[in-house]
């Protein structure tokens, strides 16, 4: 079935993404596409690369806290 994951806190979309789901693999591989996708938007926005090492291992977790996480039919 395709359904849509989306993220978000504070009213502010983190992610937002369609998937083909049949099993517990799939929604696995549908969220961590969406924790690459938050990853990658951390990378982008960091200033440096010291900067991006010293948050990259708590920067989604602390993204995802207090976020909602909604699944949809799509």
């Amino acid at each position: 079935m395709k359904v849509a994951l989306q993220i978000t806190k504070d009213g502010i979309s983190l992610y937002s993404g369609a998937h083909e789901v049949s099993d517990a693999d799939s929604f696995g591989k549908a969220c961590a596409e969406a924790w690459y996708g938050l990853s990658r938007a951390q990378m982008e926005h960091e200033s440096s690369i010291g900067a991006l090492m010293e948050h990259l291992d708590a920067g989604v977790l602390a993204q995802l806290e207090g976020a909602h996480i909604s699944i949809y039919r799509a």
